[in-house]
């Protein structure tokens, strides 16, 4: 263990990579990812949990609503990976899935006894995926874990049936077809319908129904669509969609 040093760039990677892809809630030492990942960096299961909650200090959608991390402990390093990730959310994506990979890779060889592990939920297997398959899972583990895995309209919860769905489809700006604050968690249905423009966001986070498509006598689009105009939905833990992408979308996918 490599008590009181100072983080590598190798542990920030994993730590971030942990950071995107865990629900705040499950921040803690006991969580069987924190351990797994933090045996394969050389630290504590206490020591990775806190640095998670020093990542979530530097995160608006944390910081506004009270829920911080330790802001004493935050260093010049993190606040710069914070940057970094912000800056380039599909390399972030690739280099901490990697470095992810590599770690528990190389734990596994060194300490390979034969004996059955908590290996957590999160995917560390080496298979090979393209660029883009990465940046896919990345952006939907992180906006799952954002969301709490339910559907930010109605609260579904069935992952089969939920899509991390882009605000500013990713054809039109593949610079943030990673970004999760880019993103929504929404059933299949809602996602067709966000992806339509049927439905948009207004910057307060209340749905809006197009005015453009004619009412009918229709109970299930009056109860699994209409019946939300003007709802608030519930707002992620972390990364909380860009005003700019909501924009976006009123202006150039909504059919208002």
């Amino acid at each position: 263990m490599t008590y009181g040093s100072r983080w590598t760039r190798e542990q920030l990677l994993v730590a971030f990579g942990l950071y995107c892809q865990l629900p705040f809630r499950r921040f803690n030492s006991r969580n069987p990812d924190i351990i797994k990942f933090a045996e394969a960096i050389g630290r504590t299961p206490s020591a990775l949990a806190m640095k998670l909650g020093n990542i979530a200090s530097l995160d608006p959608a944390i910081t506004s609503t009270g829920r911080v991390g330790l802001r004493g402990g935050v260093s010049a390093n993190d606040r710069a990976m914070w940057d970094e990730m912000q800056s380039d959310w599909e390399r972030f994506a690739i280099d901490s899935e990697r470095t992810m990979m590599e770690v528990i890779s190389t734990a596994e060889t060194d300490n390979s006894t034969g004996q059955d592990r908590d290996r957590g939920t999160i995917r560390t297997d080496l298979e090979v995926r393209t660029t883009a398959r990465i940046g896919q899972d990345f952006f939907r583990s992180a906006i799952l874990s954002a969301y709490n895995g339910r559907c930010c309209i109605t609260g579904l919860s069935l992952s089969a049936l939920l899509v991390a769905s882009h605000i500013v489809p990713w054809s039109h700006d593949k610079s943030n077809r990673v970004n999760p604050q880019n993103g929504l968690l929404l059933s299949a249905l809602h996602d067709k319908a966000f992806d339509s423009g049927l439905i948009t966001l207004n910057d307060d986070m209340t749905i809006q129904i197009s005015e453009k498509y004619p009412v009918v006598e229709d109970p299930f689009f009056s109860e699994s669509i209409k019946r939300y105009d003007g709802c608030r939905i519930s707002v992620p833990e972390k990364f909380i969609p860009d005003q700019d992408f909501l924009s976006y979308h009123r202006e150039y996918i909504f059919q208002g």
